[in-house]
């Protein structure tokens, strides 16, 4: 089992290359081992890089990023938890990104309270969220 701690969604780990304020305190006082980012974050962040305007640049600072940090990978028991909170949102009649039900899957798989800034994921049930 992961020590207490915290999932970064794609729009926290932006706002950290960003250098905002708010998340950037948030961070000061969590000790690294304690801050994972999902694999599917960086696919997300990848793709993000090769579409902007300095890709090598940003390519080279994602590759930074990933070596500093606690990657997840997804796994079987990832998949079965990501089939039953797309099954409870589609009856709920709440869908929300395909990409963001991996994710919010690997918080509740290692029961990580989920950092993001978007609404959506208070819809999926048990998951622990943080908006920073």
């Amino acid at each position: 089992m992961l020590p207490e701690g915290f999932l970064t969604d794609t729009n926290v780990a932006i706002a950290s290359f960003k250098e905002e304020a708010v998340v950037l305190e948030k961070l000061k006082d969590i000790p690294s081992e304690q801050i994972f980012v999902p694999v599917i974050v960086l696919g997300e962040l990848h793709y993000g890089a090769r579409k902007s305007a300095r890709i090598e640049e940003n390519l080279r600072r994602l590759e930074a990023f990933t070596e500093s940090s606690n990657v997840l990978p997804c796994d079987a028991t990832t998949a079965r938890i990501y089939g039953a909170t797309r099954d409870a949102l589609r009856r709920g009649g709440r869908p929300i990104p395909e990409n963001d039900i991996w994710i919010a899957a690997i918080a509740l798989q290692h029961d990580l309270i989920l950092v993001s800034r978007d609404s959506h994921f208070e819809h999926v049930e048990d998951l622990r969220l943080e908006h920073w």
